[in-house]
């Protein structure tokens, strides 16, 4: 009934196996890949003919976390997965880029590639798993797809690099010092094609190195998906590349002067509209039969790639008059919003973000509930892309994939330079407010999002600067590496390659390519040109800090105090009635964790202050032979009960009351009454024993020595 083709692998410390036949079998492609007890399952379908007027590629990647596959049910009311986490919207990504850029130029029948979570042995990451199984299905699928690629993930510990770490290792790096990178590679036999990283300031040659490393890594799982392919594949789909020669040539004479004029002009708004004015002029000149060819599109594109490219390379000339190396300029703002605890306006171009920092507590800390275990952050980033920022009526509404996966490149730039929890016990939230873009916006995030945190205070370990490099690399084999891309270098260019960091290395990578071509000495060109921009950019933003930045007094204090595992019952109370009433009595936030660890914060000083004396009362032991102001709280015939020490009381025996004998304690004392008493000691039963005679009443110091007490 089933015809099943198995391939398998030592791959690292695992087993890869991937298998066809059995499941799915009427999508176009289906694999299994398994890693370890990590399984994934990819289908793949496309269309056999293209919509009418399709004038782009419609490839859609879903990734999907299965709960059962952890042996989890889902949290909240409904118990039932929803909408994409943010690591599937981020995966989805991942497994896009590569795949994109390898089907057949000018394929645009609509690809839907759908990668489900099936087991979870919590020691390997899916995200690897599921690039190898959408690769392998479309392989074998049919459809005019150029691969196979492979993807592998590298970490980098006392200067080795670790091929696939284990998914716990990977969790929250700055937790973990020796672990300083988290990079993933997907390439073909031949090149590199996709590169997601965070490091913790990485040199060159390093970051250079790990990315080699995992091309030489994925190369056996490549010839696993071609040896499966052997076996399972289906017949090729009969498809021919369209020629649009004829209507190219017709687009080229009929505007290739005015096109050219409209590239020549610097201002982005003057060249967006006399582009368009050039297009309609095409348009103008074309038959109706020509501008209802579903070709018009790529016709157009590929007049305007063939002169911004080729003047780029011939003269080191870009559209808006600068070389290839060239920053544009660069203005640096900070302390803008007079009611937000940090804010930066950072200007790089016609490219601008607005970043705000605010700083909460721990109860503000994001949950993360994730297939391998549940999580807080104390960190995040959230980039929003309104369509004003690039003069377009456009959808307004929730972040879609872009913004995620921009505020997480963002993200994890800058959370390599935060302080240790331990040593600033804040949550930080930026959010990047895109207000104009051509070019970078995520870089642009980098960089304000550090300058918005040191306006708040954070004590950051070093500013951090990003850039985008960009490629036009001709068939001739000829190329130019630009340096902070505009738009339209990154639409009609071949490769975008972002990278952040402190002066002292690399916390970011990403790196998408459009062609197989790519060489290790293109690479390490781009990322020392790379080096020398980001060094001009954070010289550019020191410019903004002409001092230490002021703690926001709109930003809450946190004091931290650390009281023994044994007390937090006693600090919480029964159904948390004794945290609830010092959190009343001061007006403080209180947060208490398992270690004992526990945070107050206030903008008010007092507030503090108050709620750390209440806690100090619970958790702190009297020391014998210390004075402390006390109230009489009961009388008996033998002596009177004093509370001096939180709720902790203590007798003071009637011969302990003054230096004279007494008939009763009602004689001197009433209830209620302030007195000052020495603790002696404790008895063999552990009752607290207290003077009132060895103190002086009035000034609270000892009156005699102790042994006069006795």
């Amino acid at each position: 009934m089933f015809d099943v083709s198995t391939k398998t692998l030592e791959w690292g410390e695992e087993t890869l196996t991937l298998e066809t036949g059995k499941v799915a079998r009427q999508a176009d492609g289906t694999v299994i890949a398994t890693l370890g007890e990590t399984s994934v399952m990819a289908n793949v379908t496309f269309a056999k003919a293209p919509k009418p007027g399709q004038d782009f590629f419609p490839l859609t990647v879903h990734y999907n976390e299965k709960y059962y596959a952890a042996g989890k049910i889902p949290g909240g009311f409904f118990k039932r997965e929803g909408r994409p986490t943010e690591k599937e919207t981020l995966t989805s990504r991942l497994i896009d880029r590569p795949i994109r850029p390898l089907f057949v130029p000018g394929f645009k029948h609509e690809v839907l590639v759908i990668c489900t979570v099936l087991s979870h042995d919590l020691v390997n990451d899916p995200d690897i798993v599921a690039m190898i199984a959408a690769s392998a299905a479309l392989t074998i699928s049919g459809a005019p797809f150029m691969g196979p690629i492979a993807a592998a993930r590298v970490g980098f510990v006392d200067g080795e690099y670790i091929l696939n770490p284990e998914v716990t290792d990977m969790d929250d790096l700055r937790s973990k010092p020796e672990q300083r990178l988290d990079l993933v590679v997907a390439g073909t036999k031949d090149a590199v094609m996709m590169v997601e990283s965070e490091a913790y300031e990485l040199s060159e040659a390093e970051m250079l190195g790990a990315v080699n490393f995992a091309h030489e890594q994925i190369q056996p799982v490549i010839d696993l998906i071609i040896d499966l392919a052997e076996d399972a594949a289906k017949e090729p789909f009969d498809y021919q590349p369209p020629d649009y020669s004829a209507l190219y040539d017709a687009v080229k004479a009929a505007g290739e002067a005015d096109m050219r004029a409209a590239f020549a002009i610097t201002d982005k708004q003057e060249r967006t509209t006399a582009i368009s004015d050039a297009r309609a002029k095409i348009l103008d000149a074309l038959t109706e039969e020509q501008r209802e060819d579903s070709n018009l599109g790529s016709a157009l594109k590929k007049l305007e790639s063939s002169i911004l490219r080729g003047d780029v390379v011939k003269n080191g000339t870009r559209i808006d008059g600068r070389d290839t190396t060239t920053v544009r300029p660069i203005v640096s703002e900070t302390g803008l919003l007079p009611r937000t605890h940090g804010s930066a306006l950072f200007t790089r171009g016609e490219t601008q973000g607005l970043v705000i920092t605010t700083l909460g507590t721990g109860e503000d800390e994001q949950i993360i509930d994730a297939l391998h275990s549940n999580s807080r952050s104390n960190f995040m980033l959230h980039y929003n892309f309104p369509p004003y920022s690039v003069g377009e009526v456009g959808r307004f509404g929730p972040p879609g994939r872009r913004e995620i996966g921009h505020g997480k490149l963002a993200w994890r730039a800058l959370q390599a330079v935060l302080p240790a929890a331990t040593d600033f016990p804040y949550t930080v939230r930026l959010v990047s407010e895109i207000t104009e873009s051509n070019g970078s916006s995520s870089m642009a995030t980098v960089c304000g999002g550090s300058l918005a945190m040191m306006d708040a205070g954070v004590p950051l370990k070093s500013a951090v600067a990003g850039v985008a490099m960009g490629l036009i690399l001709e068939e001739d084999g000829s190329y130019a590496i630009l340096t902070d891309i505009l738009g339209d270098e990154d639409h009609l260019g071949d490769m975008d390659f972002k990278v952040a960091g402190t002066e002292n290395g690399i916390t970011s990578l990403q790196m998408d390519i459009k062609v197989a071509g790519i060489t290790p000495e293109i690479m390490e060109k781009a990322l020392a040109q790379a080096k020398d921009g980001r060094m001009h950019i954070l010289g550019e933003m020191a410019k903004a800090l002409t001092g230490a930045a002021e703690f926001s007094v709109h930003a809450p204090r946190i004091e931290t105090m650390q009281v023994p595992t044994d007390k937090i019952r006693e600090v919480i109370g029964s159904g948390g009635k004794v945290i609830r009433e010092i959190v009343e009595t001061s007006g403080a936030k209180v947060d208490i964790n398992d270690d004992g660890v526990i945070k107050i914060a206030s903008p008010n000083g007092e507030s503090i202050q108050k709620a750390y004396d209440m806690i100090y009362s619970i958790v702190a032991e009297p020391e014998e032979g210390k004075v402390y102001k006390g109230t009489v709280v009961k009388i008996v015939d033998f002596g009177a009960f004093v509370n001096f020490f939180g709720k902790r009381d203590g007798l003071v025996h009637v011969s302990q009351i003054e230096n004279r004998r007494l008939n009763h304690p009602s004689d001197v004392l009433k209830e209620g009454q302030e007195v000052w008493v020495k603790l002696l000691g404790f008895d063999d039963r552990g009752k607290v024993r207290l003077s009132m005679k060895v103190v002086n009443q009035e000034t609270g110091e000892e009156a005699v020595e102790e042994e006069n007490a006795e």
